[in-house]
């Protein structure tokens, strides 16, 4: 299979061209290396990676990348919070007309198959589970209840504390930032694409994603690379809320492996699967293990809050395991140790 990935010089993406490659499959990346998420670094494709630069917003650099090609893997986009009203135009522009003006191009060289990077961040809250009410979607939270410490979502119906509950890929999408929404404006038109031409799409609803080559000190860094950046100069990680905000930390060699195997397996209409360790943790525990495998500081709590963060959102990943055969590799503390020893 000849593979075109879009995004491929960025933090994934890198990742799913070396997977694609050890499968024996061969490469194309297209990629604007913009200067926000490149830093205005050159990239250098792997040997036998054709590279070709360029926009997804651009008709005629899609028509160029396509020729040849029998799957896309559609990475590129803007990512981050958008918490700003600003924000809302870029995240538009790149992600959402980006997306379309590829599944056009699509379209024009029927290109029967696309695996989309999407995000858990298009559940909002997911579920939480009231002791009166059961399993309930979260109330949005409250910038007065939040700078009063009170971080917990609520119950919708009496105003409680909610307990955590995983989230599988039937729950409401709920995205609450300029970065949720685009994803799911993504997932909306690859099923418009879909069922117009025939076409299969693999959504892939990735949790939090670490490892190797997170990009540091930029809008697009993860927490992990965030708590790697302060401890690499000595501070402490500064951990927003209470620490309690529960995540699935997954490791980008895992992702990688989930996507090319979407790729493969996945050929008849539009499905969506979480990608994620299958484990949660919170973020306090995250700071913690890296700030011990680093021999730094201990993490600080500020009790600093921002408004477009979700509490918790964690995966239940068990449609991925079932239907493509996917198992994650890489455990909690080797991962957390290969990110100190890289950063």
């Amino acid at each position: 299979m000849k593979a075109l990935v879009t995004g491929g010089a960025g933090f994934i993406g890198q990742h799913v061209v070396r997977e694609l490659l050890s499968r024996g499959h061969s490469v194309r990346v297209l990629d604007s290396l913009r200067a926000d998420v490149h830093g205005g670094r050159q990239w250098v494709p792997p040997e036998g990676v054709e590279f070709e630069l360029g926009d997804v917003r651009d008709a005629a650099a899609i028509d160029r990348a396509l020729v040849g090609t029998d799957a896309v893997l559609h990475l590129a986009a803007k990512v981050g919070l958008g918490v700003d009203v600003s924000d809302l135009p870029d995240y538009a522009s790149s992600n959402d007309a980006g997306t379309a003006e590829l599944l056009a191009g699509m379209a024009r060289k029927s290109m029967p198959r696309l695996v989309l990077a999407s995000s858990m961040v298009v559940y909002g809250e997911g579920f939480g589970e009231c002791a009166e009410h059961g399993l309930v979607t979260p109330a949005p939270r409250q910038e007065k209840a939040l700078a009063a410490g009170q971080f917990e979502p609520p119950c919708p119906q009496c105003g409680r504390a909610l307990e955590t509950s995983l989230v599988g890929e039937s729950a409401p999408l709920d995205p609450r930032n300029a970065y949720a929404s685009s994803k799911v404006a993504q997932e909306f038109y690859c099923s418009n694409w879909a069922r117009s031409t025939g076409g299969s799409v693999a959504a892939m609803r990735y949790h939090n994603v670490y490892g190797p080559g997170m990009p540091r000190n930029t809008p697009y860094a993860g927490v992990a690379a965030i708590f790697t950046s302060a401890l690499r100069e000595g501070r402490a990680p500064m951990v927003f809320e209470d620490g309690r905000q529960r995540r699935d930390f997954v490791h980008v060699r895992d992702v990688a492996a989930a996507t090319v195997l979407a790729c493969e397996k996945h050929v008849s209409g539009m499905r969506a699967f979480n990608v994620g360790s299958g484990t949660p943790r919170t973020v306090g525990e995250m700071a913690a293990a890296l700030a011990q495998a680093m021999s730094g500081p201990s993490p600080r709590v500020t009790g600093q809050y921002r408004l477009g963060d979700v509490r918790h959102i964690t995966a239940d990943s068990s449609r991925l395991r079932k239907e493509l055969g996917w198992r994650p590799r890489i455990d909690f503390a080797a991962g957390m140790a290969e990110l100190a020893a890289n950063s």
